[in-house]
């Protein structure tokens, strides 16, 4: 039986509390080479005590061979989700100077560097979707894309990865929201590309959290000496609040599956937008991103969300572990069978609990709250 949790009831902070359910119910079997799986073992390292990143450690441990080859990676889908789950791998190579993770690193970056692009520049999101950057793409290619070339010093690597974020947000910004549409799909031939803009018709919650969550992690390794960069991508950050403030829903504090269609019939509040959002504007205060003015006001809608998301999203068990609830369990454009990109569609994809997707940027969320001065 699952009951509300009740945050009064436990000291040990919430970041801490889900990564303990997710390692009580998570088996090394279960492990795969994905970017949602990824992304929590990533998040739970993150947390930064020892028991936590062992425990991520033995995870990966069961996908990187002594000779570094990444067990269930194929180079040649050309799958830029497959570029997420690497992250992890420059803590692994650093904690130990084990030679099989930078192999493994290598592998994935000779990824990128052969990795099909626009005429425009930007990268594919996968080879299966020809001649289209979808906003997802940004989150899983472009943070580990920046830490590299910061570790690497291959300082001529930040113009490409900056190129890509301004690139989206020109091609798929709507002029009247300010928001951005989940793909943009550069030859107009997709059934759900805008005949003359090439979008996808709706603003899908997650596909924005991700973008956003990507702005801020590649600033992390963006130099200050590089305040060009720097300003670029701080400016697309600052130019996405006040969208995404809009369309908080002022009830809960969180965000919709369709942003900006909250009434609609059909339409609901949507656990893992709402996560990625929270800890966007968390983030954006942390680092001083935006306008003193504005600080006070994008910390309390932070604050609103994860309120939201804890009252609203999370359930316990008779054992204590926490579930976190009301999780759109994948959307896409294209494919087989067709995903049309329609308000219809996105609303029609399952909503389930404890999907990776919505679990891993809830930890990260509540990390940066925990950062956050009371």
């Amino acid at each position: 039986m699952l009951v509300t949790f009740d945050t009064n009831s436990t000291t040990t902070p919430v970041s801490e509390l889900i990564a303990r359910s997710v390692m009580n119910r998570y088996r090394p079997e279960q492990v795969r080479w994905h970017y949602e799986h990824g992304l929590v073992l990533y998040s739970i390292y993150a947390l930064g005590k020892p028991a936590y990143c062992q425990w991520a450690k033995a995870m990966y441990d069961t996908l990187i061979s002594e000779d570094g080859s990444i067990h269930g990676y194929r180079a040649d889908e050309f799958n830029l989700d497959m570029i997420n789950a690497g992250k992890l791998l420059f803590d692994l190579y650093d904690a130990t100077g084990a030679a099989r993770y930078r192999i493994a690193l290598e592998t994935l970056r000779a990824q990128l560097k052969n990795q099909p692009r626009t005429q425009s520049g930007g990268f594919w999101h996968k080879q299966i979707y020809p001649h289209q950057m979808w906003l997802d793409g940004l989150y899983m290619a472009e943070p580990f894309y920046a830490r590299y070339v910061q570790a690497y010093a291959q300082p001529e690597g930040f113009a490409d990865i900056v190129h890509q974020f301004v690139l989206l947000a020109t091609k798929a910004r709507d002029e009247k929201t300010g928001l951005l549409y989940h793909a943009w799909d550069e030859s107009g031939r997709q059934p759900w590309a805008h005949p003359l803009t090439g979008c996808s018709p709706h603003f899908w919650g997650r596909a924005l959290g991700w973008y956003c969550m990507a702005l801020v992690d590649v600033l992390d390794f963006i130099p200050p000496d590089l305040s060009e960069y720097r300003s670029a991508l701080i400016g697309i950050a600052n130019s996405l609040v006040e969208p995404i403030l809009h369309v908080q829903d002022g009830k809960t504090g969180l965000w919709y599956q369709v942003l900006d269609q909250g009434e609609r019939e059909g339409n609901y509040l949507e656990t893992s937008a709402s996560a990625m959002f929270v800890a966007f504007l968390f983030k954006m205060v942390r680092k001083g991103y935006l306008a003193h003015e504005q600080q006070q006001r994008v910390r309390q809608a932070a604050q609103s969300g994860y309120a939201g998301l804890l009252s609203h999203t999370v359930t316990q068990d008779a054992e204590g572990y926490l579930h976190i609830n009301g999780i759109c369990s994948v959307a896409g454009l294209g494919g087989s069978p067709y995903r049309d990109g329609s308000f219809a569609y996105y609303i029609s994809e399952k909503v389930v609990s404890d999907d990776f997707k919505g679990v891993g940027p809830f930890i990260l969320a509540a990390q940066e709250q925990e950062k956050s001065p009371a």
